[in-house]
């Protein structure tokens, strides 16, 4: 809300909702332990792209440390100008 107001806020979380939520199990939080070795990315990264792998799902991010990661399509920022 505070970057592109309260509109654009509104529009995020109807999408939001329309997601699925699901628990961080035991085999989830392994899968994205060994996935944050493996490419040394923080747990929290780790558990988003375990999730989406588990559910057959392709993580968009534009965090560069997915950047060449299988199951993601990394995205740059562009830079603010």
């Amino acid at each position: 809300m505070q970057q592109r107001g309260e509109g654009s806020a509104l529009q995020a979380v109807a999408l939001m909702q329309q997601g699925k939520v699901i628990d961080l199990s035991t085999p989830l939080a392994l899968a994205a332990a060994r996935l944050s070795l493996q490419h040394r990315i923080p747990m929290a990264d780790s558990i988003m792209l375990a999730s989406a792998c588990a559910y057959g799902a392709t993580l968009w991010s534009q965090d560069a440390d997915f950047e060449g990661i299988a199951g993601v399509k990394y995205v740059a920022r562009k830079a603010a100008g």
